[in-house]
């Protein structure tokens, strides 16, 4: 298991579309196979502020990810949404084990 944090900072004018554009890539991600969860989370106190919690099943999926249709589409869309470059963060998985995450 692989576990990527997005995180992503969206233009004020821009949140209501770029979680339109990350919810239809989402709905999608979790068709593919080596995607096991892909949670689209809210900054409480900083509308403005997102994390994507990526788990995919092996070190590979993340690239497979990336040459979907679907992915493509979706950092086009929101590339000019952006107040700043999105960072991420990659963690090994403890617990629950791999078949807790099905």
């Amino acid at each position: 298991m692989l576990i990527v944090h997005v995180f992503v900072h969206v233009k004020s004018d821009q949140v209501e579309a770029f979680q339109q554009a990350t919810l239809e890539n989402a709905h999608n991600s979790i068709q593919e196979p080596g995607i096991a969860r892909f949670d689209i989370i809210q900054q409480h106190d900083d509308l403005t502020r997102f994390l994507l919690a990526e788990v995919y099943r092996t070190p590979d999926d993340p690239a497979r990810h990336k040459e979907t249709a679907h992915y493509q589409k979706w950092r086009d869309t929101v590339a000019d949404m952006m107040a700043e470059p999105r960072t991420s963060i990659k963690y090994t998985n403890v617990f629950p084990d791999e078949q807790g995450w099905d």
